[in-house]
C-alpha cells in the first residue's frame, strides 16, 4: 500500500540487517562512526562504486561492490527489536527506526541529533516521483557546509542545488550552479549535535536545504536522484570527525610533489600563439629576470591545434618544432611543463575514424558515435568504461606526451555535457546510458593519465583534474574552474574554496586574478595574490582576448610588492608540502575554516587555517587600508607573521595592509 511500507526483517548478521516491504529491500550496516543505509531494488541492478575505498590502493578497474565491507572496521551493536521499532546504539548514538515506511531517528543527551521526514522520506513505490528521494528533518539553526564547490556562502541552509557538473566558464561564485564537481555529501549542524551524509552515486540530483515548504509536512531538507537505489552513509562525529570519517571512506590521496607548490605558470595566450615555442620559452627567461622561481607551467591545448581546431595529443610542429627539445629546455631550467588534454575528440580529428570503428565512443544502441558541441565543432567523448577505450588513452599519453618527456598531466573539459538517455556506455561490459554515470568517466580518465605515468616509471606524476567527484583525489588534484575577474568574485571564490576544504579536497585553488572577465586591476591583483600565496595551488590563469594575461610582470611598476609576495610563497613550499603530506596521512584538510578547531567562529569569515600553524587574513574589500581580525581560541596564543609579541586568543585587532603589502598572517606561539 502506498504511503504505508511495513518493513519486516529478512536476513541478519553481527554488522549487518536487511527489511524487506512491498519488494523494496532496506540494508543496515553497522561501520565504525558510520550507519550505512541502503534502498535496494530486486529489479533494479545496484551500480558498483568508484567513489568509496577505505585504505590505500584504489578499487578495481570495473568497480567495486557498493555494499561491500572491505576495509571498514565494523561494529556490533546489540539490535533490539518489536513489531514497531528497531532500536540500537551505535558510537554512543541511540537509533530508533519506526518499521513502516522505515524512518530513522537518532539521538544523544543534546537531543534529536538525526530525523527522516515524518510520513514518508523514501521513494519507495514512487509516491515521491522518479528515482531516488531521501527527506530529513531541517532544524530551524541548522548549518550545512559541504556538496564540492558550490557558491554561495560557506553555510549553504536555506539554498538550493542542482547535483550536477558542467562547463561554467566565467562563472560567478555568489550563484552560479551547477560548477565542475558533484560530491553529493554534506555536513548538517545544529544544537543537537553534527552529522554528515553522503549519497554513494553518480547520478544527477537536485539537493534542498530548505528552499522549499510544504504545508503537510515539518520543515524538511531533500535529496533527489535519478538512480533509484539509494546507498547513504549516516556519518557519526564532530564537523572535524565527520569530515576525516568522509575522507577516510574515499581512500588515501595521491602525494602531490613538492615543486608543484611553487609557482606555476598558465595561460592560454601562449600556446595559442603560432610562435608558442619562444613564448613558452620566454616565461622562463622573464621570471629569472624577475627573480621568481617557477615550479612548472599548464600547457593549454593551443599546442594542440589543426587550424583553428584542438585535437588531443597531437602536436602543432609549426608551433613547438621539438617537443622534446621544448620538455627537455624546462627540465634543466628546474621547471615541469603539464600539458592540456580533453576526453573528445572532434570529428576532424585525425584519429576520429579509428576510434569510431573500434567502438570506444559512447554511442547510439545502433553503434552510431554520439556527437555534441565542443570547442567549436562537433565530437564524440571516449567511453572510458570500454577497457579497449581505456588501455588506447593509457597509450596515447605514454607515446605523445610521457615519450616525449611530459611527465604530468592536465585533464581538463572532462565534465561530460550529456544529457541523452539514448547515449550509452559500454559499462564494463554492463552497458547502460552514459548520462547515469558521468562523473565517472571523469575519474576514469585521470586514472587512466595516472596510470600511464605510473606505468613509464614516472615516480610522482602531478595529475590535476577540472570535474571531480567523491574518491578523486586517489589519482588528481583538481582546481576551482574559470571564474571571473571582479573583487566581488575574490571574497565568494573564498568562500567556495573553504566549501571545497569541507567537502574533502586538499590540494586546490583558484585561478589567481581571474580566469574569464575583464584584466584585474592593480589593486585586485594585488589582493588576489596576497590571498593565493596561502592556498595549495598557486596559479595565475587567464584568458581574457584583447588584454594582457595575468602573468606576475602585469604590472611592471608594481613589481616589488610582486617579488616580495612570490618570495614569501617560496619560503612556505617547504611548510605547504610538509602539511599537504600530513593531512594525506591524517585525512584531515589543509586549508580550512576556523571553525573547524574554534566552533565559535564565524563561518562566513575572511581568516582560514593555512597548514596547523597559520591563520590567513586577506583582505577582499576594494579600497580597505587594513583588516580586523578575530583570533581563534587556542591556549598559547598567536604572533603576527610570525614575530613579536604573544597576542591572546579571543582577541580583536585591527592590523594595516596595503595592497603593496605583505598579506597579514598568524602562526600559532605554540605550534601543533
Amino acid at each position: 500500500m502506498k504511503f504505508d511500507h511495513r518493513f519486516h526483517l529478512t536476513e541478519a548478521g553481527p554488522s549487518m540487517r536487511v527489511y524487506e516491504a512491498d519488494g523494496v529491500r532496506m540494508r543496515l550496516d553497522f561501520l565504525e562512526g558510520i550507519l550505512r543505509v541502503s534502498l535496494l531494488r530486486p529489479d533494479v541492478p545496484l551500480l558498483p562504486t568508484w567513489s568509496v575505498c577505505p585504505g590505500d590502493g584504489d578499487v578495481p578497474l570495473s568497480g567495486r561492490d557498493k555494499l561491500s565491507v572491505e576495509g571498514f572496521a565494523l561494529e556490533r551493536p546489540s539490535v533490539e527489536e518489536t513489531d514497531d521499532e528497531i532500536r540500537f546504539s551505535l558510537s554512543g548514538v541511540s537509533f530508533c527506526i519506526e518499521k513502516r515506511n522505515f524512518r530513522i531517528t537518532a539521538q544523544t543527551e543534546r537531543g534529536i541529533l538525526y530525523q527522516d521526514r515524518s510520513g514518508l522520506a523514501r521513494n519507495y513505490a514512487g509516491e515521491l516521483g522518479e528515482g531516488s528521494v531521501h527527506y530529513t528533518r531541517r532544524f530551524e539553526e541548522q548549518r550545512i557546509f559541504g556538496l564540492g564547490d558550490k557558491g554561495g556562502p560557506v553555510n549553504k541552509s536555506l539554498r538550493r542545488y542542482t547535483l550536477a557538473t558542467g562547463d561554467a566558464m566565467g562563472f560567478h561564485a555568489a550563484y552560479s550552479d551547477p560548477l565542475y564537481k558533484q560530491i553529493p555529501f554534506t555536513i548538517c549542524e545544529h544544537g543537537g549535535g553534527a552529522y554528515g551524509l553522503y549519497y554513494d552515486t553518480y547520478s544527477r540530483g537536485a539537493a534542498d536545504f530548505g528552499a522549499e515548504h510544504d504545508n503537510y509536512f515539518e520543515p524538511f531538507n531533500s535529496m533527489r536522484f535519478r538512480e533509484e537505489n539509494m546507498v547513504l552513509y549516516l556519518i557519526l562525529g564532530t564537523p572535524r570527525e565527520i569530515l576525516r570519517r568522509f575522507s577516510m571512506l574515499c581512500g588515501r590521496a595521491a602525494p602531490v610533489p613538492e615543486w608543484a607548490f611553487r609557482y606555476c605558470g598558465s595561460t592560454m595566450e601562449y600556446t595559442d600563439a603560432p610562435d608558442s615555442d619562444k613564448r613558452l620559452r620566454g616565461f622562463l627567461a622573464q621570471c629569472r629576470q624577475y627573480g621568481l622561481r617557477p615550479g612548472g607551467f599548464y600547457l593549454s591545448s593551443g599546442y594542440t591545434q589543426i587550424g583553428d581546431r584542438r585535437c588531443v595529443f597531437h602536436w602543432n610542429t609549426d608551433k613547438i618544432p621539438s617537443p622534446e627539445a621544448l620538455a627537455d629546455f624546462f627540465r634543466e631550467h628546474g621547471a615541469a611543463l603539464i600539458p592540456n588534454v580533453k576526453p573528445a575528440f572532434l570529428t576532424e580529428h585525425p584519429l576520429y575514424r579509428r576510434i569510431a570503428e573500434q567502438g570506444w565512443f559512447l554511442h547510439y544502441a545502433d553503434g552510431t558515435p554520439a556527437c555534441f558541441p565542443f570547442w567549436g565543432g562537433m565530437a564524440s567523448y571516449l567511453d572510458f568504461t570500454n577497457p579497449g577505450a581505456y588501455a588506447f588513452w593509457k597509450d596515447c599519453v605514454r607515446r605523445q606526451l610521457i615519450d616525449r618527456g611530459y611527465r604530468h598531466i592536465w585533464n581538463d573539459n572532462n565534465e561530460y555535457d550529456v544529457w541523452d538517455e539514448d547515449v550509452l556506455a559500454d559499462g564494463f561490459g554492463r552497458p547502460l546510458p552514459a548520462a547515469r554515470i558521468l562523473p565517472l568517466f571523469s575519474y576514469l580518465m585521470v586514472r587512466a593519465s595516472r596510470e600511464a605515468c605510473l606505468e613509464a616509471g614516472v615516480e610522482q606524476p602531478f595529475n590535476i583534474s577540472r570535474c571531480a567527484a567523491a574518491g578523486m583525489e586517489r589519482v588528481a588534484t583538481t582546481w576551482t574552474g574559470d571564474n571571473y575577474t571582479d573583487f566581488a568574485e575574490l571574497r565568494w571564490n573564498h568562500k567556495q574554496i573553504m566549501t571545497m576544504a569541507l567537502s574533502g579536497f586538499r590540494f586546490f585553488g583558484p585561478d589567481i586574478g581571474g580566469f574569464a572577465g575583464p584584466k584585474p586591476g592593480p589593486e585586485l591583483f594585488l589582493r588576489w595574490l596576497q590571498y593565493g600565496v596561502f592556498l595549495p595551488r598557486f596559479t595565475l590563469h587567464s584568458w581574457k582576448p584583447g588584454e594582457s594575461s595575468t602573468m606576475p610582470w602585469l604590472y611592471p611598476d608594481r613589481m616589488e610588492a610582486v617579488k616580495r609576495l612570490f618570495a614569501l610563497r617560496e619560503s612556505l613550499v617547504p611548510y605547504l608540502s610538509a602539511e599537504m603530506e600530513h593531512a594525506r596521512m591524517a585525512y584531515a584538510p589543509l586549508v580550512y575554516p576556523v571553525f573547524l578547531e574554534d566552533p565559535a567562529y564565524d563561518a562566513e569569515s575572511d581568516c582560514f587555517f593555512c597548514g596547523r600553524r597559520i591563520l590567513a587574513c586577506p583582505v577582499f574589500d576594494e579600497g580597505a587600508a587594513s583588516v580586523c581580525v578575530t583570533l581563534p581560541c587556542d591556549a598559547h596564543g598567536w604572533r603576527l607573521r610570525g614575530e613579536g609579541a604573544i597576542l591572546p586568543g579571543g582577541m580583536r585587532l585591527s592590523v594595516p595592509c596595503l595592497p603593496e603589502d605583505l598579506p597579514v598572517w598568524f602562526t600559532r606561539a605554540d605550534p601543533a
